[in-house]
């Protein structure tokens, strides 16, 4: 009877497995079906742009609705660009408020400095924005864009960057915005990759006279240098796709200027901006061409960025 009564339960919990296993594969499968699905529409509403100027498209600087004259390279260069001031900003200061917290920060201010930190990314991408052009655009305006001018302006080859009128609105101010929104979310997972750093090794390391820097620098940074990439590139992932903040602060000039202070233009504040606007099917196509080009470009970097982990992985291995 005990033994009819266990089998009776292996089949049961048999089935349950089965079900469970073949439940989560159609969630794993229709998360593919419906990325998928998002690609073709965009495919399908941007192929009469494509078709229309052919790879012109990718490298023309032309964006004129009146005479339906179209092309993506100052938004392809405008989200480059400004994503590139983010992740230069805001990676050491992501890395380095993370390793105050786990390493230096007095225990009883690691939780509230953490929680205000985290509390960086529940604000609404459309406040930043309208801090960015009340507060930080003139900020930058009065001070750190003509100290920028004044000196890095005058030295050879770097100094076209810092080049022109202090503006306040333009690309540097978008990468500034940037960097703060996606600081949250690089320094939450690198804070979380640094405390799983068992603590023997760290002991071991202050055992035989390793001070704290060497300690972060050939302890804790190595053993967690995968967790830190993929955090990099999450980050990475929110300043290509951020819309509303930028919108606000970039400037909104379909043009490609070598100063970082010039006003500009990305994919994602394009698409704000005129897809109310857009009248005509080309121009409908050309901004959802625009999205299949954004879409691409963080479907690359994310592979991307797996493909590196993959490699970071295997080498740790052998």
């Amino acid at each position: 009877m005990a033994i009819a009564t266990t089998t009776a339960q292996l089949d049961r919990q048999r089935v349950w497995d089965v079900l469970f296993h073949n439940v989560t594969r159609i969630f794993a499968v229709g998360v593919l079906i419906l990325l998928g699905g998002v690609m073709v529409a965009l495919g399908i509403g941007a192929w009469p742009a494509f078709s229309a100027f052919g790879p012109s498209f990718f490298v023309s600087m032309a964006w004129n609705p009146v005479t339906d004259q179209y092309g993506a390279l100052p938004a392809i260069f405008g989200t480059l660009v400004t994503s590139l001031i983010a992740m230069v900003i805001g990676v050491p200061l992501a890395l380095g408020v993370a390793v105050f917290l786990t390493e230096l920060c007095p225990a009883f201010l690691r939780r509230p400095i953490g929680t205000m930190i985290e509390l960086l990314a529940a604000i609404p991408s459309i406040i930043y924005g309208i801090w960015g052009l009340f507060v930080l655009a003139p900020f930058l305006q009065l001070t750190v864009q003509p100290f920028l001018i004044d000196t890095l302006g005058n030295i050879p080859l770097i100094g076209i960057l810092f080049q022109g009128p202090p503006l306040g609105l333009g690309m540097l101010t978008a990468g500034f915005i940037l960097a703060m929104m996606v600081l949250p979310f690089i320094t939450a997972v690198t804070r979380d990759v640094f405390l799983t750093v068992p603590a023997v090794l760290r002991e071991s390391a202050y055992g035989i006279g390793a001070t704290t820097s060497e300690v972060i620098r050939q302890i804790v940074v190595p053993y967690t240098r995968t967790g830190i990439i993929g955090g990099v590139m999450l980050g990475l992932g929110r300043a290509l796709g951020e819309t509303m903040a930028v919108t606000f602060v970039i400037g909104n000039a379909h043009e490609i200027h070598a100063s970082l202070l010039a006003p500009g233009t990305t994919i994602s504040a394009t698409l704000a901006n005129e897809f109310t606007d857009a009248v005509t099917p080309l121009y409908v196509s050309s901004l959802f061409a625009l999205g299949f080009i954004l879409f691409i470009i963080t479907f690359i970097v994310l592979a991307a960025a797996k493909i590196m982990l993959l490699r970071l992985q295997q080498r740790a291995g052998t």
